[in-house]
């Protein structure tokens, strides 16, 4: 998964003014304790930043 992709994702999840402002804010503990953008800056796999978000919002698996 490239990044557009997973901003897409996110955007449609959370709709696009509040993604990037989740992505900012929440801590998940399946990354660590840091935020999706603190993850993607450490260079974490996108594609498991994506599962451990998509965990925590218990999201169906459609868009898995």
């Amino acid at each position: 998964m490239r990044r557009t992709e997973f901003w897409e994702r996110m955007e449609a999840h959370f709709g696009p003014g509040y993604a990037r402002s989740w992505a900012h804010d929440v801590r998940l503990a399946e990354l660590g304790g840091r935020t999706v953008e603190e993850a993607l800056a450490v260079g974490e796999d996108v594609v498991e930043v994506w599962r451990a978000v998509w965990r925590h919002e218990r999201m169906p698996d459609v868009l898995r």
